[in-house]
C-alpha cells in the first residue's frame, strides 16, 4: 500500500487548528460490503496510487474507517468532511445514517457528535454509486465507455478529495463570504454564526506581519454583514505599498483571523484570508482593477497518470502553477472539473488567473438540470472567496444542450445559469455556454482550432468576419441573442499535437508538428496572428498536458516540459 502525501489541510481559505486527516488505507469492496481489499484515500480506484488500478467499471463500491477521535475534541462538535466523492454516496458513522450527498464535483459534512464514541474507536461506512451509463450525470471527461478515447478520459469513481475530521465549539463560526470593494478601497464580509444568541465577532485583518485593523461586532441575529474600509488616514495602509491590489503579476494577500466571543470567552477561532482585487467589463473591455488586461490563459484538464482527477501532492499543483506562469501564462481554464480547493489556495498566493467550470453531462432532462442547479450552487458558494477565480463557466461547447440551436428549454437552462451565478455572484464574469451558441453573457467566447495562422489572422481582423464565422460548423448566437459589444475571447485554439517521445497508438491534436523547430514557429505564428488582432482580448491554448490519446500538451502527461518554458514565455510576450 502506498502511503498518500495528501494530508496538508483541505480547507485554506477557512482553517481551524484543531482537525485530524483520515486519509490513508481504507477497507474497500466492489458491489457489496464485504471489504475484502485495501485502499489510499483520497484516490479513485481506477487509480495507480489508490494501489488498485483497477479499470473495470463498479457500479457500486464501498469504504470503510476505523477512527479515534483525539482528546482535545472532547466537548466540541466534531464534523466529518468529504472534499468530493462521485457521484452520490451514503454515510454512516458506527451503524447510524449521517448524511448522503448526490454531485461528484463538491463537498459535504456530517455533523458526528451525537453517534461518536469518545472513548473507544469510530467506524465510517461509505457506500457510493455511480452508474457510469448515466449520461444525465454532470460527469465532464470520464468516459461512459470501457475504454477511454477522443477527448474523454478513465472515470473517477468514489471519493477523490480529502476526508477530515474537525473539532468545532458549540458556539462557532458558520461561514463568511468576502466581497472585496475595490474602487471603495474597502471588504464587505457578509457571515453566519451558530450557537449562543448574543455573540460578538472579532475581525483582525493584517497584511504581511502588519496588523492593519480590528473590528467587533455584535450579533443577535446569527448573521449579518459588515464593511471595513483600508483607506482610513489611520491606518496608513495605502501609503507604506504602492499597490496593494491583488493581480498576478502581485498577488497580494491580507490575512484574516476570525475570533468568535460568547459572555467575553473566545469560542471559536478561524484563519482566512482575501485579495483585493476587480474583475468588471467596461466599454468593451475585460478590466482588472479597473485597467484593460489581456489574458494569455491555458487549459488545464486537471488530470495526472497516476492518480487521475486527483493531483498526487500538494507540491504536484505549485509546480503545476510555476511552469504555466514560467511559461508566459497569466491564467488557465479548468476544463470540465471544479478543482480541489489546494490548488485554487496555491493560485491565490502565486498569482494566477482562473476560470472555474463544472464537468458537463451529455444529455439534456429535467433530471439533469436539477443536479446541475444544485451542484454549480454548491462550486459558486464553496469557491467564492477566492480572488483568483475571475471568470465562472456553466456550460462548454453545448454539451448537455445539444439542442440548443432551436430547443427553447435549453436555451432558457443556459440563461438560467447565467443569471443564478450572477445572482449569487455579482462581482465576476460569466460565460454562459463557452465556444458557440451563447444566449447571453458577458463575453463572446469562441473556440477555433484552425491550424493555419493565415486563415487566423484574416478572421480576427475584423468584426465582421469574426461574427460571421461558424467555430465547428456552429452560430456564435442563438435564441435571438446578437453580438452586443462584448470582450472578445478566443477561448480553445491550437491544440497542436507535438512529442518528442515514441508516437502513442491513437493520439492525436488538431494538428501536428514532427519537430522541435516546427512546432515553436507554429505556435509563435498562430499566437502573434491572434495578438494582432485589435478585437481579441485574450486566448487560451489548448492545453496543459498531454492526456489519454491527446498528445497536444505544452507538457508531457507526466506533467514535464516538451520545450523549454522560456521559448513558450518569448511567445506569449511577442517576442521574436
Amino acid at each position: 500500500m502506498i502511503n498518500t502525501s495528501r494530508l496538508e489541510y483541505p480547507r485554506p481559505d477557512f482553517v481551524r487548528d484543531s482537525w485530524l486527516s483520515l486519509n490513508g488505507e481504507w477497507d474497500f469492496s466492489f458491489n457489496d460490503d464485504c471489504f475484502d481489499k485495501k485502499i489510499n484515500v483520497p484516490f479513485a480506484y481506477q487509480s495507480k496510487l489508490s494501489g488498485l488500478g483497477n479499470t473495470e467499471f463498479h457500479q457500486t463500491v464501498w469504504y470503510r474507517k476505523t477512527f479515534n477521535i483525539p482528546s482535545t475534541m472532547h466537548g466540541d462538535l466534531v464534523l466529518l468532511h468529504f472534499g468530493a466523492v462521485d457521484y452520490s454516496c451514503k454515510v454512516w458513522v458506527n451503524g447510524v445514517f449521517v448524511t448522503g450527498h448526490t454531485g461528484g464535483h463538491t463537498g459535504f459534512y456530517a455533523d458526528i457528535t451525537n453517534v461518536a464514541r469518545f472513548d473507544k474507536s469510530n467506524t465510517i461506512v461509505v457506500k457510493v454509486e455511480d452508474d457510469h451509463s448515466d449520461l444525465e450525470m454532470p460527469r465532464g471527461k470520464q468516459f461512459w465507455e470501457e475504454k477511454p478515447r477522443s477527448i474523454f478520459y478513465a472515470p473517477t469513481t468514489g471519493i477523490w478529495q480529502s476526508v477530515w475530521l474537525e473539532a468545532v465549539p458549540h458556539t462557532h463560526l458558520y461561514s463568511v463570504r468576502m466581497t472585496p470593494l475595490f474602487d471603495e478601497k474597502a471588504i464587505k464580509f457578509d457571515y453566519r454564526l451558530c450557537g449562543a444568541k448574543n455573540i460578538m465577532l472579532e475581525t483582525q485583518i493584517s497584511f504581511e506581519d502588519t496588523q492593519i485593523t480590528s473590528v467587533s461586532v455584535q450579533s443577535q441575529s446569527h448573521k449579518g454583514s459588515f464593511t471595513v474600509r483600508l483607506d482610513q488616514p489611520e491606518l496608513l495602509i495605502w501609503n507604506f505599498c504602492e499597490d496593494l491590489a491583488w493581480s498576478p503579476e502581485n498577488p497580494r494577500l491580507f490575512n484574516v483571523v476570525f475570533n468568535v466571543y460568547n459572555e467575553g470567552q473566545m469560542t471559536d477561532t478561524v484563519s482566512s484570508y482575501f485579495g483585493m482585487r476587480k474583475v468588471s467589463v467596461e466599454n468593451n473591455t475585460f478590466m482588472l482593477n479597473n485597467r484593460p488586461y489581456y489574458q494569455k490563459l491555458i487549459l488545464d484538464q486537471g488530470y495526472w497518470p497516476e492518480s487521475l482527477m486527483t493531483a498526487p501532492s500538494d507540491e504536484a499543483f505549485i509546480k503545476d502553477i510555476e511552469l504555466v506562469k514560467a511559461m508566459g501564462f497569466n491564467g488557465v481554464r479548468k476544463h470540465q472539473k471544479v478543482e480541489d480547493p489546494r490548488f485554487l489556495y496555491h493560485a491565490d498566493r502565486m498569482g494566477l488567473l482562473v476560470w472555474s467550470e463544472i464537468g458537463s453531462a451529455y444529455l439534456y432532462s429535467d433530471q439533469y438540470a436539477t443536479r446541475m442547479y444544485r451542484e454549480w450552487v454548491e462550486a459558486l458558494k464553496r469557491d467564492y472567496n477566492h480572488p483568483c477565480i475571475v471568470v465562472w463557466v456553466p456550460l462548454n461547447e453545448s454539451w448537455s444542450v445539444q439542442e440548443i440551436q432551436n430547443n427553447v428549454s435549453q436555451q432558457e437552462h443556459s440563461k438560467a445559469l447565467y443569471h443564478m451565478t450572477k445572482s449569487l455572484d455579482s462581482s465576476r464574469v460569466v460565460i454562459d455556454n463557452d465556444g458557440w451558441e451563447h444566449t447571453c453573457g458577458d463575453m463572446l467566447t469562441i473556440h477555433d482550432y484552425e491550424s493555419s495562422p493565415i486563415v487566423i489572422r484574416d478572421r480576427y481582423a475584423s468584426l465582421e468576419n469574426i461574427l460571421k464565422f461558424l467555430p465547428n460548423g456552429k452560430k456564435l448566437y442563438v435564441g435571438g441573442k446578437q453580438y452586443n459589444n462584448e470582450p472578445i475571447i478566443v477561448s480553445e485554439f491550437g491544440g497542436i499535437r507535438f512529442s518528442q517521445e515514441e508516437t502513442k497508438e491513437n493520439s492525436w491534436g488538431y494538428s501536428e508538428d514532427k519537430t522541435l523547430d516546427g512546432f515553436v514557429e507554429h505556435l509563435r505564428e498562430l499566437v502573434n496572428a491572434l495578438r494582432c488582432s485589435r478585437y481579441v482580448q485574450g486566448y487560451c491554448y489548448t492545453q496543459l498536458t498531454d492526456i489519454g490519446t491527446e498528445q497536444n500538451g505544452l507538457l508531457t502527461y507526466r506533467h514535464e516540459p516538451k520545450v523549454s518554458p522560456k521559448i513558450i514565455k518569448d511567445i506569449n510576450d511577442g517576442k521574436k
